[in-house]
């Protein structure tokens, strides 16, 4: 079976992968010029983990990534606000949790895939999906001939995806409230004092940084505002410094560590759960199928399940793609809803600006029960997987700490 997929990235990335360990060979479509390396740095969950492992990466990426002890969450005052003991996940789950830059992921995604025989073209932006002669679709490119393989996956993302419109008509991304500033910072000194995930939450503002080694640190600073205000000049770093310059450190250190040029701003997207995500030959995967918010934790995870669940799916299906498809929709699309669906819950009490909203929410993290926690969000992000708790009943899954500690 020919297969294409548009988008080399994470989902583009590892769904290849996991075809060409079930013995098919598919070609990836990149519309960037070369290998992705913007970004700042992604938390791979226990059950993202599991899949890097099934593909037989993730010796590569712990070998580069960190391993967080724990997630620590403060108000802006320095106030202990609880935290999640991520030891204690991880062996709930059966699987690590790891730190990486977005680029080293995407390194060692790309690096496996060409060893495997997968070609990878860069420098191909797909323009546009039409349905060619016998019901197949037909992929035009702006530069190179177009393609109309067999199966077509459309792992194209979240803000341009020529997939999701070709199979849903739409693809208008939903501005959610709030802009993230994301970086990179290095120094030759330590910047944090151990290897874990630090989360500030004040009105309207958040600041989380997230450790790889002690020098080495990504980090994501959101402030809610509506999309209609002018957006923060060329100078980054500086109004970063500004808004955040009385929370408590590392958050300084943190940015005065972090190059000017190496922080990108971001008005935050999110897209509708779609009710179908295939046509025809086409099947959407990631974030063209599920944009989570950051503030989900799950993004990453979700589109490296898809490729996890969609090469079993076609393996085991008798009946051919639309039987395949309809499996793997049963399959993912009620997760990754309810998991985008708490990621808006968690972003509206994070970015409320009303006192007494964020008095009650701080509240209630720093009462909440962190072995109740644990089992919750191992419930809930292990569902489907052949996990210890995989099957475990995701009714505790509502707690809330389903929170973002993900930079994109």
């Amino acid at each position: 079976m020919d297969i294409g997929i548009l988008g080399g990235g994470i989902a583009g990335l590892s769904m290849a992968l996991a075809l060409r360990k079930q013995g098919y060979n598919p070609s990836v479509y990149e519309r960037r010029a070369g290998p992705a390396t913007s970004g700042a740095g992604v938390t791979l969950w226990p059950n993202a983990c599991f899949v890097l492992e099934a593909l037989g990466v993730l010796h590569d990426i712990q070998a580069m990534g960190g391993r967080p002890l724990a997630v620590h969450r403060q108000d802006a005052a320095g106030n202990s606000l609880g935290g999640l003991d991520i030891g204690l996940l991880d062996r709930a789950m059966g699987y690590p949790t790891c730190t990486v830059l977005r680029r080293d992921l995407q390194a060692v995604l790309l690096n496996h895939a060409v060893k495997a025989g997968v070609a990878v073209a860069f420098g191909r932006r797909a323009l546009g999906i039409e349905l060619g002669g016998h019901g197949r679709a037909v992929a035009h490119f702006e530069q190179g001939p177009s393609i109309r393989p067999d199966l077509l996956i459309g792992a194209d993302g979240r803000m341009a995806s020529v997939a999701r419109t070709f199979v849903a008509g739409d693809n208008t991304p939903i501005y959610q409230g709030f802009v993230n500033w994301i970086g990179v910072a290095q120094g030759p000194h330590a910047l944090v004092s151990d290897i874990s995930i630090r989360d500030f939450w004040g009105a309207g503002e958040r600041f989380g940084c997230v450790a790889v080694r002690p020098d080495l640190v990504y980090w994501a600073a959101a402030q809610a505002r509506p999309l209609s205000d002018p957006m923060p000049g060329r100078q980054g770093r500086n109004e970063v410094q500004r808004l955040f310059a009385q929370w408590p450190e590392p958050i300084s250190r943190v940015i005065r560590a972090t190059p000017e040029e190496a922080i990108r701003l971001i008005a935050v997207h999110d897209l509708e759960p779609l009710h179908t995500w295939s046509r025809a030959n086409v099947l959407l995967v990631g974030d063209a199928a599920h944009a989570p918010l950051p503030t989900s934790g799950q993004g990453a995870c979700q589109a490296l399940e898809d490729a996890w669940h969609l090469a079993r799916c076609l393996k085991g299906a008798r009946g051919g793609l639309e039987e395949a498809f309809q499996t793997f929709a049963h399959l993912r699309a009620p997760k990754t809803a309810r998991l985008a669906e708490q990621g808006r819950v968690f972003a509206r009490g994070l970015f409320a600006t009303d006192p007494e909203t964020c008095r009650l929410r701080n509240a209630r993290a720093k009462a909440s029960d962190p072995a109740r926690d644990v089992q919750a969000l191992a419930a809930a992000w292990g569902q489907g997987l052949p996990l210890p708790l995989g099957a475990a009943s995701a009714a505790v899954a509502g707690s809330g700490l389903g929170s973002l500690y993900h930079t994109e």
